[in-house]
Order: structure tokens, then sequence, then C-alpha cells
């Protein structure tokens, strides 16, 4: 698959097949996440895979009652926990170095990113899960600072794809030219 149609068709995927997501697919997935871009090359990321079922309910149990990814989790093959250290990207020597002291959510998102396109091109499907409380998933997950737990990625067999996404902004109204809100 072309990186450009890779970027065009992935979407979010909520229900899985039976299917079971082998070693080697999750190795070529985090390999795609050991290659991302991060500040100064910290590489500040951190994984926990997860395949034992009971604890993959206790995690889904931490989601949020609304969230519509906790009845996917269940039935996900794996789910990978997104945990990075906080204290590494956009600090030297203990100091933030820019106004902004959480670089390492840039950094895993990248990474983050590219292992959703990874599993996209193996014919898997992710959702990123943000929406959970995050203290009693990082205690679950035995997750200690200064490493932060930020979201869960179940990974699955698609029930099906979908062809199109929602709706999106037209280019022209997050385009500005050569200064803010010229447009």
């Amino acid at each position: 698959m072309e990186l450009y149609d890779a970027i065009m068709s992935r979407r979010s995927v909520r229900k899985f097949t039976d299917y079971y997501v082998t070693d080697e697919e999750i190795n070529k997935i985090l390999e795609s996440a050991q290659w991302s871009p991060s500040w100064s090359n910290t590489q500040c990321w951190e994984f926990i895979i997860v395949r034992d079922k009971e604890l993959m309910v206790k995690i889904s149990q931490t989601y949020s009652e609304t969230n519509p990814a906790k009845n996917c989790t269940g039935s996900a093959s794996v789910l990978i926990a997104l945990c990075a250290k906080s204290n590494l990207p956009g600090f030297r020597d203990n100091a933030k170095l820019t106004k902004f002291d959480s670089w390492f959510m840039f950094d895993l998102g990248l990474a983050v990113q590219n292992m959703q396109l990874t599993a996209h091109n193996l014919e898997l499907g992710s959702v990123v899960v943000g929406l959970l409380d995050h203290k009693k998933c990082a205690e679950l997950l035995e997750v200690k600072a200064p490493y932060e737990l930020v979201g869960i990625l179940p990974i699955g067999k698609p029930v099906e794809f979908k062809k199109t996404g929602p709706k999106r902004r037209e280019i022209s109204e997050f385009t500005h030219k050569d200064k803010f809100d010229k447009r």
C-alpha cells in the first residue's frame, strides 16, 4: 500500500474479528514506532503489550462509560498501552527548555501514528483510546512516574473496513498565508 493511500484510507476501528494478531505483526508495528522522529532523538515512548484477556477487561473498565471503545477492547487481539517518559523531551538537565512541557505527547503521537499506519498496512485495525481514568489504568499496568500512561491502542482484524470517514475541514479553513488569519 502506498503511504498516501494508507493515510487516506485508515479509519478508527471498534469492531474486531477473532483473528489472532501475531507476534511478528506486533513487532512490525513496534518497529514503526522505533523509527519515529522525536525531540533530540530522546525516544521517550514505552509500550506495554497486553494479551491477557482478564487484564484487557479490567483495562476497559477504566474507560469512561460513554467511550465507544469500551466494547471493542475485549474483542481486540492485543492492546498496546501507550506510555511516555514525561520529563525527557523538551528538557535538558531537568530544565524545561520551551514554553511547553508536554513534548512527550507530541513525540508519542508521532510514534502512534506510525503504529496505526503500519497496522492498517497489515490489514489490521486500531483506535486510540484516551477517554479513561488514567490513574486507575496506570495502577493496573504498574506505570510509575516519571512515566505517564497516555492511552490504549486496541488492535485486531476489522469486521469491516469503512471506505469513507467523517467530513474533514477544507484546507482553506486551516491554512494561513504568511501570518495568522490571512487566508
